[in-house]
């Protein structure tokens, strides 16, 4: 029976992926074998020993300790794609809220008193403060072309807007997705220079902190957007604020509001809604359980934020051993020699690197003694061994 731990409320279709007479499922259990979470912060937390993989309901992973279990050997799993729909559809609306003066068009219209008459000559008088611009008019620039990304370029290209791209790190099957009228940026500079809106699609890093700063606004032409549904951190904030006082900008779209972007009249503000839809819940649960079980079950990696893609097919008659350790020379010679050394004949074996962590399946024609287990999981660089039995 595997226990899993969620620290948040995960939508019942995904945890209905967890069948009840192998999972047990609770928010309290104290030696998990695997936690479900979306936005539980996991940093101040003392994880159990137990865990053996971590699956957050969505994209983001800045909430988990990423770096600690890498050291730990443990696989830190994610549902990228997911919920690309959905923030689509909020891109899209904080572009035409920002183009068309939306927000404070309806805060002026809250404002209004009066007879009916009163109102209507009110509304006459001050709707030329709100007049706005058309979306094909404009040409949008777009970090990151990921699930979300090409979603936004391909749903903006077909309202009739110019779409620039930049994407240094493109998937070849992203970019089979990708609308070929999505033309390519050479450079972050060249996108800020020839784009009225942008929208930022990249996950908060060292190298994405401040990406949209006060030298690259200034290349934008006067009356820009820029929307910020990723995280906060990749905009200078205070770069943005001094944009949208000189009129550099027109409008600040941000789903991570803070205390000073909240008292300005030009940025539109949500409460982190970009994956806000049930359906969007559903699908990252779905996905994010099914990883989960894989993993637990078979030893199968997909959609992990620190361990390499794994996916080796399983006839469940033998056993699985599978190790995660140090990407250093000569491990599958050490862990074949152990094996051997046991007079245990290796069926298949899946070997798979990925930045400073390797990851081997290896399939056996019987079963394993718990002195091999041993015995590999004291290899220097070893950081995990797991033995998976046959299935019936």
């Amino acid at each position: 029976m595997y226990k899993i731990l969620t620290l948040n409320n995960i939508s019942v279709k995904g945890l209905s992926r967890l069948p009840r007479e192998q999972y047990e499922i609770s928010s309290d259990t104290t030696r998990p074998d695997g936690i479900l979470l979306r936005s539980f912060k996991m940093h101040d937390m003392e994880i159990p020993d137990s865990v053996a993989a971590i699956g957050r309901a969505g994209a983001g992973v800045n909430n988990i300790p990423v770096d600690q279990m890498t050291k730990r050997g443990v696989p830190v799993f994610n549902a990228p794609g997911a919920n690309a729909n959905a923030v689509k559809e909020l891109v899209l609306a904080g572009l035409l809220i920002a183009s068309r003066n939306i927000y404070p068009a309806m805060r002026f219209a809250g404002t209004l008193e009066g007879s009916d008459a009163e109102i209507s000559a009110a509304v006459e008088s001050g709707k030329k403060q709100f007049v706005g611009s058309e979306l094909p008019s404009k040409k949008l620039g777009i970090i990151g072309l990921g699930a979300i990304g090409i979603r936004v370029a391909n749903a903006a290209s077909a309202l009739g807007m110019k779409v620039i791209g930049y994407d240094p790190l493109i998937s070849v099957e992203n970019a089979w997705k990708l609308s070929r009228k999505v033309q390519q940026a050479l450079s972050l500079d060249h996108l800020f220079s020839q784009c009225d809106a942008v929208s930022v699609h990249v996950p908060l890093l060292d190298a994405t902190r401040g990406l949209v700063s006060k030298e690259r606004i200034a290349m934008m032409p006067d009356g820009g957007t820029i929307v910020n549904l990723a995280r906060g951190g990749i905009c200078d904030d205070e770069a943005v604020l001094a944009a949208l006082d000189s009129g550099k900008l027109n409008a600040y779209v941000i789903d991570f509001p803070t205390a000073a972007l909240l008292k300005h009249p030009k940025v539109v503000s949500f409460p982190h809604l970009g994956a806000s839809t049930e359906e969007a819940e559903e699908n990252c649960a779905i996905m994010v359980a099914d990883q989960l079980r894989e993993y637990l079950e078979d030893g199968t990696v997909r959609n992990s934020v620190n361990f390499p893609e794994a996916v080796m097919p399983r006839d469940g008659k033998g056993s699985r051993i599978t190790i995660a350790n140090a990407n250093v020379p000569n491990m599958v010679g050490q862990i074949s020699s152990i094996l051997a050394g046991a007079g245990l004949n290796i069926a298949d074996l899946l070997n798979k690197s990925r930045g400073d962590v390797a990851y081997t399946v290896i399939d056996l024609d019987g079963g394993v003694e718990d002195t091999v287990l041993e015995k590999l999981g004291a290899i220097e660089g070893v950081l995990t061994v797991r033995h998976l039995p046959g299935k019936p």
